[in-house]
């Protein structure tokens, strides 16, 4: 059968090799991101295969994105999978150094943007009683590490909703499911560093990442089990990546003893 798809982000990474991989099994693509020109491009390589629909959008303006989905063509105004995927990372700053309006946008596109986008797209789903989610979060929604704060944060709230997401729609035909990567390389570190290019590179030096096209093979997958099972959370590293010990700062025994 073939399925509409709703992608946010889809002009580059993970965003952008869904579009690809959907395409290449016959499903329709809805394509959602800032970067217009970027879109047009993919629809053209695309659209001899597949339906494609296009919206250049910033997904934080509740006004466009409301006014968007309302008027998408009767042929994808409810897609069987939406793969909210749009977020961000800004900055590796410490909390009580980190930029106040770093912190909002982050929230705004990872949470806000996130929860909008599904409350639009749900009675549609629940009405015809089929349909997946599919949300983009992160191996920062479960350990923390310096500098991910907030970014952390919003990746754990990605992981939450989704999980309540699974218990209000219980006894109706549509799925939930969080993908939550590790390393991997996209634009992901060119975006945090704010087009620092080396800082961007340094993140990735001496590993073997995952890369986007490891990450659209999983959601396919994720959306292609039989009807009867759900992925609940897939968290995926690559083999260079793993957890590290508790740290533990033995200056501050000395610093109350004084």
């Amino acid at each position: 059968m073939t399925r509409t798809v709703l992608i946010t982000g889809a002009s580059s990474g993970f965003g952008e090799a869904c579009a690809r991989k959907f395409a290449a099994s016959g499903d329709n693509l809805v394509l959602m991101a800032r970067r217009l020109e970027r879109l047009d491009r993919l629809q053209t390589e695309l659209s001899g295969h597949v339906r494609v629909h296009t919206v250049g959008i910033d997904l934080t303006d509740a006004d466009a994105l409301t006014q968007a989905v309302q008027t998408l063509p009767d042929w994808c105004r409810t897609p069987d999978i939406l793969i909210n995927n749009a977020g961000l990372a800004l900055g590796l700053s410490s909390a009580h150094e980190a930029d106040m309006q770093d912190w909002e946008t982050m929230i705004n596109t990872n949470i806000t943007a996130l929860v909008r986008m599904t409350r639009l797209l749900l009675p549609g789903m629940v009405a015809q009683n089929r349909g997946h989610i599919i949300n983009v979060g992160s191996t920062a929604g479960n350990w923390p590490y310096p500098g991910g704060n907030v970014y952390g944060a919003t990746k754990a709230f990605v992981q939450q909703f989704s999980r309540e997401l699974r218990a209000d729609l219980l006894g109706k035909n549509i799925k939930v499911s969080n993908i939550e990567p590790g390393l991997a390389e996209t634009e992901f570190s060119l975006v945090r560093f704010k087009q620092d290019q080396s800082k961007a590179d340094t993140v990735y030096d001496g590993t073997q990442p995952l890369t986007a096209h490891d990450i659209a093979d999983i959601i396919y997958w994720v959306c292609s089990v039989p009807p009867h099972v759900n992925i609940n959370a897939m968290e995926i590293m690559p083999l260079c990546q793993a957890w590290g010990p508790l740290k533990t700062d033995r200056s501050m025994a000395a610093s109350a003893s004084t």
